[in-house]
């Protein structure tokens, strides 16, 4: 007799058996999101350093030129391609966020079903399906592994992004239940990413793997290359190994009725989530009280001690180390009175005013406030003190980025990105993907307008 259920069958089941009509209209709304945001946080780091570096080298070895590079005029082998826009979705840590695993949801899987739907025709229904199922699955084996799992050190984006790529493209290829648990399997024994990579270019493998290998998995389980039936909740299988006391019942209890994928978030600033609830409180301190940062002696912000473990970096090296940084996040709030994209540059965290403010500010950590909150206390040289309690940052779900909200962070990130799209045109399909005869259509939208 099992000791476990047999989740990963379960999974495959529901894979297989999901038809588009079983989805509801908030959860198919969800998805468009949560591709939007994707595209927009791939165009704005189409060109960074990182990404720039990965297609010189995957360029020499790619294969046949199948799917579209977002934001550039060139083309690469499906697998390739997956690969570096996955990176890019990623690389300015500015993309969705499932909060209960903190897993960012749509770069492993939304460039997997992008680049398989420019290598086999399918609708914008069934890449839209294929991708809210893949995000159902990533979160729900995160939820099993939360929160264990990423304090432990490994990259859950990544970790549990490679299964839910498998189960979105498998769903593409119409895999039955055998091929499907065999993709799953095949996805769970490529997991891999670390979080001391965070702040360095090495994040971006890991992400960039989980999107490409996927696809490996799925097409590998279509051609019968078998995996563990129990690879997810065996003995020695993804939860138990990856876990510790794994909620198995997470993974499969209530699927197909109560949506993780619902459940995603979007980030209003390009940075690590722990510091959201803190930035809300150093711009509307700073705005409410006419706070001139040359004026402030101290800055306090006490939170729960996942914000120290995550983002007490100061001095830091890089825009990268600035994403998780709370020294250089209440420099450029207090001095800028901003925290976007430019914010988070390179230049911008070498700024010696920045980095002096950094040294004014100190962490408290308390474990009875939420990692989703923060309170920040400022004393001013005059000896005036002003504190602010943040329960719930701007993006959470409970105060949600609009539509419009998305949209125009969409519209800076590809201005920032330099990739000269159709940016309207894109934004317009994406809100209507379900309806295209031909998904990848999208992607014409996403590459620079012809001279």
């Amino acid at each position: 007799m099992n000791p476990e259920p047999d989740v990963t069958a379960a999974l495959a089941r529901f894979l297989v058996d999901s038809r588009w009509q079983d989805v509801p209209e908030a959860v198919r709304h969800a998805g468009r999101r949560t591709l939007l945001n994707c595209l927009g946080t791939a165009l704005g780091g189409c060109r960074d350093s990182a990404i720039e570096k990965a297609l010189a080298v995957l360029r020499e070895f790619s294969g046949t030129p199948a799917a579209t590079i977002i934001g550039h005029r060139m083309r690469l082998d499906t697998l390739s391609a997956a690969f570096i826009n996955a990176a890019s979705a990623n690389v300015f840590d500015f993309d969705d966020t499932h909060m209960p695993t903190v897993i960012h949801p749509a770069a492993p899987v939304v460039p997997a079903v992008l680049a398989c739907a420019e290598r086999a025709r399918v609708t914008g229904e069934q890449l839209l399906h294929a991708l809210i199922l893949g995000v159902e699955v990533e979160c729900r084996v995160g939820n099993s592994v939360t929160p264990y799992h990423y304090s432990h050190g490994w990259h859950i984006t990544s970790t549990c992004g490679v299964i839910g790529a498998a189960a979105a493209v498998g769903k593409l290829l119409g895999l039955d239940v055998q091929q499907m648990i065999w993709a799953l399997g095949l996805g769970a024994n490529q997991a891999c990413g670390l979080v001391e990579s965070l702040g360095s270019m090495a994040k971006s493998v890991s992400v960039g793997n989980a999107a490409r290998n996927g696809v490996v998995a799925a097409l590998l389980a279509q051609r019968g290359f078998t995996a563990a039936p129990r690879t997810i909740e065996g003995p020695l299988g993804f939860a138990h190994v990856m876990g510790q006391a794994p909620d198995l019942a997470a993974i499969d209890c209530g699927l197909g009725a109560d949506w993780e994928s619902a459940r995603n978030t979007y980030k209003p600033y390009p940075c690590g989530i722990v510091l959201h609830p803190a930035i809300d409180a150093f711009l509307e301190l700073r705005a409410r009280h006419g706070l001139a940062a040359e004026s402030i002696e101290r800055v306090t912000v006490r939170g729960n001690p996942l914000l120290r473990q995550r983002t007490d970096r100061r001095n830091p090296r890089s825009g990268r180390e600035a994403q998780v940084s709370l020294q250089h996040t209440a420099g450029i709030c207090f001095l800028c009175g901003l925290a976007g994209i430019r914010q988070y540059s390179d230049s911008c965290a070498a700024e010696p005013v920045v980095q002096a403010f950094g040294a004014k500010v100190e962490i408290e950590d308390d474990p009875a406030v939420s990692a989703q909150a923060a309170v920040v206390t400022v004393r001013t040289r005059e000896g005036r003190t002003f504190s602010l309690e943040v329960s719930h940052a701007l993006g959470s779900l409970e105060r949600p980025m609009s539509d419009a909200q998305i949209e125009a962070k969409v519209r800076d990130l590809a201005a920032f990105g330099n990739s000269t799209c159709d940016v309207e045109q894109l934004i317009d399909v994406v809100w209507r993907v379900d309806r295209l005869d031909d998904a990848s259509t999208l992607m014409k939208f996403a590459v620079p307008q012809a001279a």
